[in-house]
């Protein structure tokens, strides 16, 4: 199994290095000067600034002492612990299988008000028949070399659309046309799907709309899907991890670029979410 590397928390980590050099370069400090300020080999300045040794806090509050910029120091080290802490394989999380990790999303799509999102590959879940979501959970199964739970992680997938049904709750999803043409199981499948949609979107509390190819210019491409649930959290869909951004509470800590922010947290979730 090849290994993926997530350039989202390399560029959490890069934005931790350039954040470092800052406060050097404003405290008009030589890299072997500063290192010398903490009592360190000149080269380590050097391996942090170039994101190839991840400071600890320690390392941090050095820094900023070193570079009297101590009320930096909090900030930075925030934004260390989220790009040293929070990327987790997704492979380590469906160790168990798919089911617990469908399970777990129902409480959040319960809670949520105004449930928003973008799809630009498959049916979002909560449009998805069981037919049409067992055929991308089996892929990412396969993907994970996960254990084999799909006809139960079908079932908690269903089980998390009855918030469709429920009264409190608004739906605005937005998906481009290449989710109705793309074949994701078989013709049955597919066409049983095309049925779903077409209820689905009768239902008061659901708002659904179609990017069309016609709308797209030349030379751009789809990206990754995205859910956001009231203004609290946003779920960006990746395939092999889950990197959780956090935004500090006064200063705004450096996010990775391709990350979608909300007011108080970011979730990379799998493709299968």
């Amino acid at each position: 199994m090849p290994q993926y590397q997530s350039s989202s928390v390399e560029n959490a980590r890069n934005a931790v290095a350039a954040r470092l050099r800052e406060t050097r370069l404003d405290a008009v400090l030589k890299g072997h000067e500063l290192a010398a300020r903490c009592g360190w080999h000149k080269s380590k300045v050097s391996r942090i600034e170039n994101a190839r040794t991840p400071p600890t806090d320690a390392d941090i509050r050095e820094w900023c002492t070193a570079c009297d910029a101590n009320d930096q120091a909090a900030d930075i080290i925030a934004a260390s612990r989220t790009a040293a802490s929070t990327y987790m394989e997704w492979k380590r999380l469906q160790r168990t299988g798919l089911r617990r990790l469908q399970e777990s999303r129902i409480p959040l799509y319960e809670r949520t008000k105004l449930h928003r999102g973008y799809a630009s590959h498959v049916v979002p879940g909560l449009f998805q028949t069981p037919t049409y979501a067992a055929a991308p959970l089996s892929t990412i199964r396969h993907f994970h070399r996960a254990p084999d739970d799909i006809t139960e992680a079908v079932d908690a997938r269903m089980a998390r659309a009855r918030v469709l049904h429920e009264t409190g709750h608004r739906f605005t999803l937005l998906v481009e046309e290449s989710v109705l043409r793309y074949q994701v199981g078989d013709a049955e499948a597919m066409a049983g799907q095309s049925g779903h949609l077409l209820s689905v979107m009768s239902l008061p509390a659901v708002s659904l709309g179609v990017i069309p190819f016609s709308a797209r210019e030349r030379g751009m491409w789809t990206l990754e899907g995205f859910n956001i649930f009231d203004d609290q959290r946003v779920h960006v869909e990746l395939l092999t991890a889950r990197p959780v951004c956090r935004r500090a509470h006064h200063r705004d800590v450096p996010h990775p670029p391709s990350a979608v922010s909300a007011d108080r947290l970011v979730a990379c979730t799998p493709a299968c979410a």
